[in-house]
């Protein structure tokens, strides 16, 4: 964080920026080929290679579109391997010293990041806000020690996917990613909506299949074996004005059986990550499903 931070942020506002319109991502800045901008859809924040005063309440950040990109990955995807940024130490130590990521132990040799609670505060107050859909959701910290393993690997499939989407259909722009956990949520609180504020109520959801039915098939999430099924997220994009979606689901290769014939039906573009193998992360291979059976 610079030492600006002793004084008033708004004797920085012009350093900071030299006009008051938001930065909107068009696919110029920076690398257009950088998995990373889309996820930056709806932040302003810098963007070009100069880095920039960034005032957030009574704090004042240097960031540059690199920083920028790094903190928009970490905070969608909650956890990411520091290789799969492909950056240099230089940005991930200046982002250390702002106090705006740290580290967590990922086995072996490698470590992940997440961001800090100051590192969500400032991507969440330099979000804009959208009339016609809801804006990228953050996130700081580990919320599932448990599957720190699995929660890791999601934003390397990801850049393999945003690669493919992109060589298929000639550029696309990315909306936002929705984790499994946000779907999850939405689904609850449809569940919930009729207890809302009741006293009376033993917080027992009273929906019907019908209307589970009917709800999964709105948000084009599938149903069977009584229950809708949800992917570890999914990529909303918008190609020619057309908005589209991406279901992405990443395996082990100890997941088989029911388990893994049932999310055969699913229709999830599905990862499997192999073996490890000297303490070290493993591979993702993207297969479709009857190869991975």
């Amino acid at each position: 964080m610079s030492d600006a931070r002793c004084g008033d942020p708004r004797e920085y506002g012009d350093r900071a920026r030299d006009d008051e319109r938001p930065r909107v991502y068009d696919g110029r800045d920076g690398d257009d080929r950088d998995p990373r901008g889309g996820l930056m859809h709806d932040l302003d924040l810098p963007r070009g290679e100069a880095r920039e005063l960034v005032v957030d309440r009574d704090r004042v950040y240097e960031l540059n579109g690199e920083d920028s990109r790094t903190l928009a990955a970490v905070g969608t995807f909650r956890i990411v391997p520091e290789p799969d940024l492909d950056i240099g130490h230089g940005t991930l130590g200046h982002l250390r010293a702002e106090g705006l990521v740290e580290a967590v132990d990922l086995g072996g040799d490698e470590r992940g990041l997440v961001l800090t609670k100051q590192g969500r505060d400032l991507l969440e107050s330099h979000t804009l806000e959208r009339d016609d859909d809801a804006s990228q959701a953050f996130y700081a910290g580990v919320s599932r020690s448990r599957e720190i393993d699995h929660d890791s690997n999601l934003y390397a499939t990801y850049r393999q996917e945003e690669a493919r989407l992109r060589d298929e259909h000639g550029g696309l722009d990315i909306r936002r990613v929705i984790l499994e956990q946000d779907l999850k949520r939405e689904y609850q609180e449809f569940l919930q909506e009729h207890n809302r504020g009741r006293a009376d109520s033993d917080g027992r959801p009273d929906r019907d299949e019908g209307e589970i039915r009917e709800w999964a098939r709105e948000h084009d999430l599938p149903y069977f074996d009584e229950q809708v099924h949800f992917p570890d997220y999914r990529i909303e994009y918008e190609v020619d004005g057309q908005e589209r979606h991406e279901d992405v689901e990443l395996f082990t290769e100890h997941y088989r059986g029911a388990h893994a014939a049932s999310h055969s039906q699913t229709g999830f573009r599905i990862y499997v990550v192999g073996s490890r193998g000297g303490g070290g992360r493993s591979a993702l291979h993207p297969r479709v499903f009857e190869e991975f059976l």
